[in-house]
C-alpha cells in the first residue's frame, strides 16, 4: 500500500505525541514493504535528509501562529498529496477534518485520528475552541472512518453523534535503556529522581507536579522535561520555583528520553486531556512506577498497573509521592503491573497490525463497491 501521514510536526519525533506516533506507526510500516510518506513542517525539521529509517518525507511550509500551524500545515499538505498515488490518507488530529472532504473528491481514502477533545484544552480561546468544536462535528462527516485512540473517547463520540469509530490505541517499548551518560550530564543518578514529560501547557498541569513535589521531604530531584511553543508565560511562572531540587531540561528526545523514562524513581503523569499519551505508556512499558492524574482516559489505559490521585489535587498527589517513597516494595509492584500491562495491550508492533488491518480493509470495501458498481 502506498499511505501518507498528514497533521502532525513530522519525524524524527521532535515535539509530542503524534510524532511519536507516526514515526513508530511509519517506520514499521515501511519494514512490512508500504511506501509510506510523512508531511513534516519546515519550521520543526532541521534535517537535509528527505527520508528516515525507509520513510518519504515531504517538508512544506506552515505559519508560526498558534491558531494556523497546524490547519495551514495541513491544507498545503493536502493539496500536495492530491498529486501523488498515495492509496490511504491518515490524517492526525481533529482540527484538520475540514480538509478530509477535498482528497475524497479526487478518489482517494481517508482516515482521521480525532486523539482527544481538543477543545477543552486551556491554551485555546474563543476562536480555538470554536474551531475545534466545528471540526469535531465534521470529523464525523467527512472522512471515510475515524480513528480514537482510547475507549472513553470512542464512546464519547458514539454517545455525542452515533458515530462508530475504529479504537486503535498507542503503543510503548519495552527494552530499557541500560547507559546512564545522559543522566551523568544533569547530575541525576539512577533511582535518583522523579519524572515527569508533556508539553508544558496549563491543561498538562506541570504547576501541579511542582507544587506537589515543593512540600515533600526528600533528597530526590524533578525533572520536567518537555517545552511549548505558545506558553510563554505559562513556562515562566513554572520556572519561578525556588525549589533547587527541580530541573527543567527543555525537550529532549531519542537515548537521552530513553535514560531518563528507563532510570527514573518514578514517573509523575498529570495530564487531563486526551486519549491514550505515549508518555505514560513508554514510563510504563519502561518498568517504571507511574502515579496517574485520575482521569477517565488515564484510569483507562492505567489499569492496576499506577497509582492514581484524585483529579487535579495537588495533596492527594503529594500524599501519594511521600507514600512511594516510604514504601519501596510496592514501588516494583506496580512496575511489574505496569509493563505486563504494555506489553499485553500496548505493543507498537500491534498498533501496526491494527493499523496495516485497517487500511486494507477500507481498500478492499472500496474495491467492492467499484465491482458491484460495475
Amino acid at each position: 500500500m502506498k499511505v501518507a501521514v498528514l497533521g502532525t510536526r513530522g519525524i524524527p519525533a521532535r515535539y509530542g505525541g503524534f510524532e511519536t506516533f507516526a514515526e513508530e506507526l511509519a517506520t514499521r510500516l515501511a519494514r512490512r514493504g508500504h511506501e509510506v510518506t510523512v508531511y513534516c513542517r519546515s519550521k520543526n525539521y532541521p534535517y537535509t535528509e528527505r527520508s528516515h529509517q525507509g520513510v518519504k518525507l515531504i517538508v512544506l511550509p506552515t505559519l508560526r501562529q498558534k491558531y494556523l500551524d497546524t490547519v495551514v500545515h495541513t491544507f498545503l499538505s493536502i493539496l500536495h498529496s492530491l498529486f501523488r498515488d498515495f492509496d490511504v490518507l491518515l490524517v492526525c488530529n481533529a482540527a484538520n477534518s475540514p480538509f478530509c472532504l477535498l482528497p475524497r473528491l479526487f478518489g482517494k481514502k481517508v482516515l482521521l485520528n480525532v486523539d482527544g477533545i481538543e477543545r477543552e484544552r486551556r491554551k485555546w480561546g474563543l476562536p480555538g475552541k470554536a474551531w475545534y468544536r466545528m471540526a469535531e462535528f465534521l470529523s464525523t462527516l467527512l472522512p471515510n472512518g475515524i480513528i480514537t485512540d482510547a475507549r472513553v473517547i470512542r464512546d464519547y463520540y458514539l454517545e455525542r453523534y452515533k458515530k462508530e469509530s475504529f479504537m486503535i490505541p498507542y503503543g510503548a517499548k519495552t527494552e530499557r535503556a541500560p547507559s546512564t551518560r545522559f543522566l551523568k550530564r544533569f547530575g541525576l543518578e539512577e533511582d535518583g529522581y522523579f519524572l515527569y514529560v508533556s508539553r508544558l501547557e496549563p491543561e498538562n498541569n506541570a504547576d501541579l507536579v511542582v507544587r506537589a513535589f515543593e512540600g515533600l521531604e526528600t533528597d530526590k530531584k524533578l525533572v520536567i522535561v518537555g517545552d511549548a511553543p505558545y506558553a510563554r508565560d505559562y513556562k515562566r511562572r513554572l520556572m519561578e520555583t525556588r525549589d533547587p531540587r527541580i530541573l527543567f531540561t527543555g525537550y529532549v528526545f531519542g537515548e537521552g528520553y530513553l535514560e531518563l523514562q528507563s532510570h527514573a524513581f518514578c514517573y509523575v503523569h498529570a495530564t487531563e486531556v486526551g486519549g491514550t499519551h505515549p508518555a505514560l505508556l513508554e514510563g510504563m512499558g519502561l518498568g517504571r512506577c507511574v502515579i496517574v492524574n485520575g482521569t477517565p482516559e488515564n484510569t483507562e489505559v492505567a489499569g492496576e498497573g499506577a497509582l492514581l490521585y484524585r483529579k487535579n489535587d495537588v495533596d492527594d498527589l503529594r500524599r501519594r509521592l511521600s507514600w512511594l517513597l516510604r514504601h519501596p516494595e510496592a514501588r516494583e509492584h506496580f512496575a511489574g503491573e505496569a509493563r505486563a500491562r504494555v506489553s499485553q495491550f500496548y505493543s507498537w508492533d500491534r498498533v501496526a497490525d491494527q493499523y496495516e488491518e485497517l487500511f486494507r480493509s477500507v481498500l478492499k470495501r472500496s474495491a467492492n463497491s467499484n465491482v458491484s458498481e460495475g
